[in-house]
């Protein structure tokens, strides 16, 4: 099996991507609408160029380069130019945020950086990131447990793959695929960012440990720690 798989641009569905977390990837082009009548999945998306709107639950959201969302459910599109990866049979919650940043904000391996756009509700749920390599980087081969559904935002490098090495430009779509042994490297003096699609994590908030129930104290004891509070 390949470790990287590229797409070509076109209006609607692509590919079907990980069977162990149904999901598939979609696009949408500029001057065309894109009704997406999946009900029961949540659509991570990202707008690379052009403005457009989102419909969704009869509201009207203004969409411009950098953006992203998630929306559970039925929605439509008209305008602009992105892609988005729908988890089938999950409800997430319905974000639209950005311009995303131009670095991330957390450490990634070999000097890299990771932002988490739209973080997972909770632990093992989907989420979507940006990630950023500086020049002159050459990382550290690697594998990821499940598919990873990317776009290249800016910059230029190579994805060193077992089978070659794959040019990487602004705006190409593309799958690392699970277990995929793969690194990227960027040439000295130029950049890249990345979104990356996760079908599921291992962060994320549970009912036993969340912000809320945590820093909630009974007698100086966070809520978290009580078990009879924790389970009424």
């Amino acid at each position: 099996m390949h470790s990287f798989s590229g797409f070509d641009w076109r209006h609607g569905k692509i590919a079907d991507l990980d069977r162990q977390f149904p999901s598939y990837l979609s696009a949408f082009l500029p001057h065309l609408a894109l009704d997406v009548e999946d009900a029961y999945g949540t659509h991570f998306g990202f707008v690379h160029s052009g403005q457009g709107v989102l419909l969704h639950d009869g509201r009207v959201h203004q969409l411009y380069p950098g953006m992203y969302f998630s929306v559970p459910g039925r929605f439509s599109l008209i305008g602009g130019q992105g892609i988005f990866v729908t988890r089938e049979r999950w409800r997430g919650f319905f974000h639209v945020g950005g311009p995303a940043e131009w670095a991330g904000r957390l450490k990634y391996i070999d000097g890299c950086t990771d932002s988490l756009l739209i973080p997972p509700v909770k632990l093992g749920d989907p989420c979507l990131n940006l990630l950023y390599f500086p020049a002159g980087i050459d990382q550290t081969q690697h594998t990821h447990p499940s598919d990873r559904i990317g776009m290249i935002l800016s910059g230029r490098g190579q994805c060193v793959t077992p089978d070659g090495e794959i040019d990487l430009v602004p705006g190409m779509i593309f799958c690392i695929h699970t277990g995929g042994l793969h690194s990227f490297r960027t040439p000295y003096g130029q950049d890249m960012r990345v979104l990356a699609y996760h079908p599921d994590s291992d962060f994320g908030p549970s009912d036993e440990k969340h912000p809320m129930i945590n820093r909630t104290m009974v007698n100086g004891v966070s809520a978290s720690e009580i078990e009879e509070i924790r389970t009424k």
